[in-house]
């Protein structure tokens, strides 16, 4: 396996403008981060918060005069790419962060198409790569024995059944259930965790497929119409598709509940379509009231503009523990560090309590963090927490 110790090689692959990196001296060295995310297409929002949240952690680390390890002290920047919520442009990202930029340590990508994309590129040389997808294989895979990759949050395999179990006791009047999602292998397999969670609390489910990059989804909404449909799930669609799927359904003449039991980005959805999300229900991994939140949020309102997406406090997080396991490990190795990454249980995350890692008995390797999430409702154009929820996945 091939590893890299010390100064990595200088570069920019400028698909994404990055703002000026702060420098705490100037004779630090460099210590490049790679990030892939959809910063175009239907997951913008979603490769958006992600990238900020590195960014954030980024820039707090070289304020506070960068990273000590094995005495060097480095300045952290980022080297971003856009891999369009596509497979095929993660792997070309992950090919040249890796290969030609010389980068041992990756955020993203988010969603299953990009992760399930680049893995085969990364892992082979022991790269560490924090990436957001539900699809199964990206820790269930043929690395796993000597895996590098980190999951950032929980997937659908383990939220749905406590989104599942709060419909049951709080819609007693919902029997039908219409799921809609991509017709690849990562809708297909979202669909079919999400199918049995429903079936196993008596509901009957309805299910349908639509080509990735649509637009236009009013046939399949119609059929769902037709079917009697009592809720809509958008499962884990991008907030793009899921905000048209909304808009439409409505149009179509859907007055069920709505619901998306995946993905964070509530505040785009309402701002894509406006008064058309009311009522809408929505997972999601932030809430912004919460006191833990605040200095976090200072920062974010500081440096950008615009609303702060789920998934930045995640990447925000994952980043915190990454730069905590390398000053653990005293190294850039990547196995050290990853060594370090899977004995950090119980360390005191930024946001979401002790570090608690799962997985062994659904993947085989305990690299998936667990943290609280929550079901918002929008009320006024404003996301309010309607449950909190902290999964026991023991």
């Amino acid at each position: 396996m091939k590893l890299t110790k010390g100064l990595l090689a200088a570069g920019v692959i400028a698909t994404a403008a990055l703002g000026p990196q702060m420098s705490s001296a100037q004779e630090n060295e460099e210590l490049k981060l790679g990030v892939i995310a959809a910063l175009s297409g239907g997951g913008t929002a979603w490769g958006q918060g992600l990238l900020r949240g590195v960014e954030l952690a980024v820039d707090e680390v070289n304020g506070a005069g960068g990273l000590t390890i094995g005495g060097t002290t480095y300045d952290l920047t980022i080297t971003p790419f856009d891999d369009q919520y596509n497979a095929a442009q993660a792997k070309t990202a992950a090919e040249r962060l890796v290969h030609e930029e010389g980068i041992r340590y990756l955020f993203g990508p988010v969603g299953s198409p990009g992760a399930l994309g680049s893995i085969p590129v990364t892992q082979p040389e022991g790269v560490i790569q924090f990436v957001d997808g539900y699809a199964t294989k990206i820790l269930d895979n043929e690395y796993k024995d000597d895996l590098f990759v980190f999951r950032t949050g929980l997937s659908s395999s383990e939220f749905s059944k406590p989104v599942v179990d709060w419909i049951h006791e709080q819609m007693p009047d919902v029997k039908k259930i219409g799921v809609i999602a991509p017709n690849d292998a990562v809708g297909q397999q979202a669909i079919s965790a999400l199918i049995e969670r429903y079936e196993s609390q008596g509901f009957e489910v309805w299910s349908d497929f639509y080509e990735r990059g649509s637009k236009e989804f009013t046939p399949v909404l119609l059929r769902m119409v037709t079917q009697g449909v009592d809720l809509f799930d958008l499962n884990s669609n991008a907030p793009g598709e899921a905000a048209l799927l909304i808009k439409q359904a409505r149009e179509v003449g859907f007055s069920g509940q709505i619901l998306q039991a995946g993905g964070a980005g509530v505040r785009e959805i309402v701002d894509a379509i406006g008064s058309a999300a009311d009522g809408f229900l929505k997972y999601d991994v932030i809430d912004l009231n919460d006191p833990a939140l605040s200095d976090f949020v200072k920062a974010y309102e500081a440096k950008y503009s615009g609303p702060i997406n789920g998934l930045a406090s995640q990447y925000y997080s994952a980043a915190s523990i990454l730069f905590e396991a390398m000053k653990r490990a005293d190294t850039l190795d990547t196995i050290a560090v990853r060594d370090e990454l899977e004995n950090m249980e119980g360390w005191e995350t930024p946001f979401y309590g002790p570090l608690n890692w799962t997985g062994e008995d659904f993947y085989g390797v305990n690299h998936q963090i667990v943290i609280p999430f929550y079901i918002m409702k929008v009320v006024d154009g404003e996301g309010v927490v309607e449950a909190k929820i902290v999964p026991d996945l023991d």
